[in-house]
């Protein structure tokens, strides 16, 4: 695992991981919770403490306390600093890496199951609203290729989300980015004559 320095004008303003991979079912069942997702996505911006992604997500401290255990249990999160305020230490938490990606077969840990999380049921829950305001830009194609050329295109898909991470976070939309590349059973034309 490369530790990357963060720059100053790229987030987080701490030090992590480049990636990391999911080995476990509990690592990916970690993620695939609504808020723990977007607990991880606030944490790209900078550390923040149970109190500040409280406010964000507007849901009770207990309840987001209990998804910051879940996911610094399965060694998604960790305290990058702490702070005394009054009596007490209140610790800030940041992400382990900027990416997370499923390892190819997820150990079952705990006999928990690992294929109930999918990111792009995540991205269509996402973006219904922006399809429905006319404000949803994407493509999707297919083509016939090797298993090799799919794995080099996954690598360049895999930079380019990097490069969206380290985007300085600014102006007043969160946008979604969704990109993936599968093997599915569109139609091809016969082998020709």
């Amino acid at each position: 695992m490369v530790v990357c320095s963060t720059m100053v004008d790229n987030p987080p303003d701490y030090e992590l991981a480049d990636r990391m991979a999911l080995t476990t079912a509990a690592q990916v069942k970690a993620i695939g919770h609504p808020l723990r997702t977007t607990i991880l996505q606030l944490l790209h911006e900078r550390a923040a403490t149970v109190t500040e992604l409280a406010a964000a997500v507007e849901r009770p401290k207990s309840t987001v306390a209990h998804h910051v255990d879940v996911l610094t249990r399965n060694g998604l999160l960790q305290v990058v600093r702490t702070r005394r305020v009054r009596a007490i230490e209140e610790r800030f938490y940041g992400r382990t890496a900027r990416m997370f990606h499923v390892a190819a077969e997820p150990s079952p840990a705990g006999g928990e199951e690992s294929g109930d999380f999918n990111d792009f049921e995540v991205a269509a829950r996402e973006s219904a609203a922006a399809f429905g305001q006319g404000r949803l830009w994407g493509f999707i194609r297919h083509a016939r290729i090797s298993e090799e050329q799919a794995s080099r295109f996954w690598e360049r898909m895999a930079e380019l989300v990097a490069e969206y991470d380290r985007l300085p976070r600014s102006g007043e939309t969160m946008y979604g980015f969704a990109i993936g590349i599968y093997p599915t059973d569109h139609p091809t034309l016969p082998a020709p004559e």
